[in-house]
C-alpha cells in the first residue's frame, strides 16, 4: 500500500523530450517528423506536436494574475463579459421597442446604428432603458459624428447619468479608406478627434477612438496582421493627440478595440492575450498617471469571412468555437454574428439563436466563472509569446514606416491584407483551407438562390457610396465566395450537370473514389448517380448514357486504370466527358490516349469546377 502522501506520477519515472522524439520516429518508419507533425502557421511559426513546461520557463508573464500589469490574464477580476446586440435604428421607436425586448433576454450590451443622430432621436431610443445597467453603443455616418457625440452628452447630462454611463461612439475616420480606397487627411483627422474628447470630457467611461480591426479581419487578414495593424492603429491614436498636447491617461482611455474572431481557436485566445500584453507595454511608454490606463477595451465579433450560404447552419458551429474562443480569452463584451446574415436580413429567429449561443457559453458551461482557464497551458502560453512576437514586427514595420494613418493612406495596409485574402481563396480553391459544406462534403441538393435576398450596398448615411474609389480598397470577398458563384451558375442553368460514377474493379478503392468524387462534383451543385459496381467497363459507359450522364467518373485503383481506362475512355468516344479519380502512376500513358482529366487532392478544385461549367453551362 502507497503512503497516503505519496503522488500518483512519482510512482513513473520521468521522460525527457529526447526519449519521447526518438519513440515517435520510430513509430513513423523512417518519415519525416517535421514534415509529418510540425505545423507551419499562416502567422509565420512553427507549432510543435507537443509542449512542456521547458518551452514557457522563460515567459515573464506567468506570475501574474488576472487584473495585473501587462494583462495577459485579463484586464478584470471576473470573466462575466456582457452580451451584445447589434440594432438597426432607422426607426427610433421600432429600434427602442426591440432594444427593451432583448434587455428581457439576457443582453447586457446595445448597438444601435443611428441614421439621425439627434436628441429627439436619443430620448425615443432609449427611453425605459437602464443605462446604469447597460452598455450602449454607437454607429454612424462619419458626417454625422460630432452631431451624434453632442447630442449624446447633452442627453446623458440632462438624466444625470453622464458620470455612470458606459459604453462607446465609433468614431473611425479610416473606415471609407479602407472599405472604398477614399483619400484620408491625417491633420483633420487629429483635429477631429482633439475636438470629440473635448466635447466627451463630461462623460468619463465613453470611449470614442474606434479601432475597427474587424474590419481587417472580415477581410481576410491574418492574425498576427489583425493584432499588429490594431495595435499601430491604436497607437497611432495616443501618438497623434498627444503631440496635439493631451495627456496619456485622458487619451489611452478613450480608444476601443473592435476585433473579428476567426475559427483558428487556440490561436484566437492567443490573441487576444498577446493583444493585451502588448498593448498595456505601449501606453506605459507614453508614461501615463496610472496603470489602469495601459488596459485594453476589447469587443469582439465572429466572423463574417468565413460564413457560408450553402449549409448555412454550419455556420453556427463557425461562430460557436469563435465565441467560445474569446470567452476564454477574456474580452470585455462579445457579439455573435447571426447565422444567415451572408445572404439575407438576419431574422428574428437568427438573432435569438446569436444571443442563445453566448447564453450557453455562460449558462451551461459557466465560462463566465472561470478567469482566464487557458493560462498556464504550456501550448497557449507559447502560442500568446509567438504570436506577440509576429504581431510586434508589423507593428515596428508599420512605425518605421510612417505609422498606421500613413500606410491607409497610400494603401499599403489594404494591399497587405488583400494579398492574405487572395492566397485564403487559393487555398479554399484548393482545399487546404476547409469550409465544410461549401468545397468539402456539400449537400448536393441544396439550392440556394431563392433565399438570397437583393440587397444593393448602401453606405451608412443611406446613400449608395459615401466616396468614389480613388484608391486602394480592403477586397472583401468571403472565403466562400468563390464557390458559391460557380454553385448559383449551376442553378440558374436550363439543365444541371450530371455526373455518373462508373465504379468497376477493387471494392476498397473504387467506393472510396467514388465519395471523394461526389464531394468534388458536389462543390458545383452537379447531380451525382452513385453505383454499386459494374462487371464492365462497357456496362457502366451504357449505364450513364442511358442515364444522360455529362460527365463519366471513372472509379478505381491505379493498378486497374492502366487496362480499363482507355478502354472506357475509347467506348465512351467523346459522347461525355471522360474523368479518371486519381492520380495514377500510368498518368502519362492515359494522356498520350486523349484523357486528360483526373481529379485527386492536389487538383485545384474551384479552376477543375470552373472549366467544367465553361464546358457543360450553355
Amino acid at each position: 500500500m502507497a503512503e497516503k502522501n505519496e503522488k500518483l506520477f512519482d510512482q513513473f519515472p520521468g521522460v525527457s523530450y529526447e526519449e519521447w522524439r526518438a519513440k515517435v520516429e520510430a513509430d513513423l518508419k523512417g518519415a519525416d517528423f517535421d514534415k509529418k507533425l510540425v505545423w507551419r502557421t499562416n502567422e509565420g511559426f512553427n507549432v510543435q506536436p507537443i509542449y512542456r513546461a521547458e518551452d514557457i520557463a522563460g515567459l515573464k508573464t506567468l506570475d501574474t494574475v488576472p487584473g495585473q500589469y501587462p494583462f495577459v490574464r485579463g484586464t478584470r477580476t471576473d470573466n462575466d463579459w456582457l452580451t451584445r446586440q447589434e440594432i438597426e435604428a432607422t426607426d427610433a421607436v421600432e429600434a427602442n421597442r426591440t432594444a427593451t425586448d432583448v434587455l428581457t433576454k439576457g443582453v447586457t450590451s446595445l448597438g444601435f446604428k443611428v441614421k439621425e443622430p439627434t436628441v429627439a432621436t436619443l430620448e425615443t431610443l432609449l427611453a425605459g432603458i437602464d443605462l446604469t445597467k447597460v452598455e450602449v453603443n454607437f454607429t454612424c455616418c462619419l458626417s454625422k459624428v460630432k452631431e451624434l457625440t453632442g447630442a449624446l452628452v447633452e442627453y446623458l447630462k440632462a438624466h444625470g447619468c453622464a458620470e455612470t454611463f458606459k459604453g462607446s461612439i465609433d468614431y473611425n475616420p479610416l473606415k471609407r479608406a479602407l472599405r472604398k480606397g477614399a483619400a484620408i487627411d491625417i491633420d483633420a483627422i487629429v483635429a477631429e478627434a482633439k475636438e470629440l474628447l473635448a466635447m466627451v470630457a463630461d462623460v468619463p467611461s465613453l470611449r470614442i477612438l474606434a479601432v475597427d480591426s474587424v474590419l481587417l479581419s472580415d477581410s481576410g487578414a491574418y492574425i498576427f496582421q489583425e493584432l499588429g495593424y490594431a495595435l499601430a492603429w491604436g497607437a497611432q491614436w495616443l501618438t497623434a493627440l498627444t503631440d496635439a498636447g493631451l495627456d496619456i491617461d485622458t487619451v489611452a482611455r478613450r480608444v476601443k478595440f473592435n476585433m473579428g474572431i476567426s475559427s483558428n481557436f487556440f490561436m484566437e485566445i492567443a490573441k487576444f492575450r498577446a493583444g493585451r500584453m502588448l498593448w498595456a507595454q505601449i501606453v506605459e511608454q507614453y508614461q501615463p498617471k496610472c496603470e489602469c490606463s495601459a488596459k485594453q477595451k476589447v469587443h469582439a465579433s465572429t466572423s463574417r469571412f468565413n460564413q457560408t450560404i450553402y449549409d448555412a447552419h454550419v455556420n453556427l458551429l463557425r461562430s460557436q468555437t469563435e465565441a467560445f474562443s474569446a470567452a476564454v480569452a477574456g474580452v470585455d463584451s462579445l457579439t455573435v454574428t447571426p447565422f444567415d446574415v451572408a445572404y439575407k436580413t438576419p431574422d428574428e429567429f437568427s438573432e435569438r439563436i446569436a444571443r442563445n449561443q453566448q447564453f450557453l457559453l455562460k449558462e451551461e458551461s459557466h465560462l463566465d466563472k472561470v478567469l482566464d482557464p487557458a493560462g498556464g497551458s504550456y501550448y497557449v502560453e507559447t502560442l500568446t509569446a509567438s504570436i506577440a512576437g509576429e504581431a510586434w514586427k508589423l507593428f515596428l514595420d508599420v512605425d518605421d514606416k510612417g505609422g498606421f494613418f500613413a500606410l491607409v493612406a497610400n494603401g499599403d495596409v489594404q494591399t497587405q491584407v488583400n494579398a492574405s485574402c487572395q492566397k485564403r481563396h487559393t487555398d479554399v480553391a484548393r482545399r487546404k483551407e476547409i469550409l465544410l459544406g461549401t468545397n468539402q462534403y456539400p449537400n448536393i441538393t441544396e439550392m440556394a438562390a431563392d433565399k438570397i435576398e437583393a440587397t444593393e450596398h448602401k453606405c451608412c448615411c443611406g446613400g449608395d457610396t459615401c466616396e468614389a474609389p480613388n484608391g486602394v480598397a480592403l477586397c472583401g470577398r468571403r472565403a466562400a465566395t468563390d464557390f458559391e458563384e460557380l454553385r448559383l451558375a449551376t442553378e440558374a442553368a436550363a439543365n444541371r450537370p450530371k455526373v455518373f460514377m462508373l465504379t468497376i474493379g477493387n471494392l476498397a478503392m473504387r467506393l472510396a473514389r467514388a465519395q471523394f468524387s461526389t464531394n468534388f462534383f458536389g462543390c458545383a451543385g452537379y447531380e451525382i448517380i452513385d453505383n454499386l459496381g459494374f462487371n464492365t467497363v462497357e456496362e457502366g459507359i451504357d449505364a450513364a448514357l442511358a442515364k444522360k450522364a455529362d460527365i463519366v467518373v471513372l472509379c478505381s485503383s491505379d493498378d486497374e486504370y492502366a487496362e480499363l481506362a482507355p478502354k472506357a475512355f475509347k467506348y465512351l468516344d467523346g459522347r461525355a466527358e471522360f474523368v479518371v479519380a486519381g492520380a495514377p502512376a500510368c498518368s502519362d500513358d492515359l494522356r498520350a490516349v486523349g484523357i486528360t482529366e483526373f481529379v485527386h487532392v492536389r487538383c485545384n478544385v474551384l479552376d477543375t469546377l470552373k472549366a467544367f461549367n465553361a464546358k457543360l453551362l450553355k
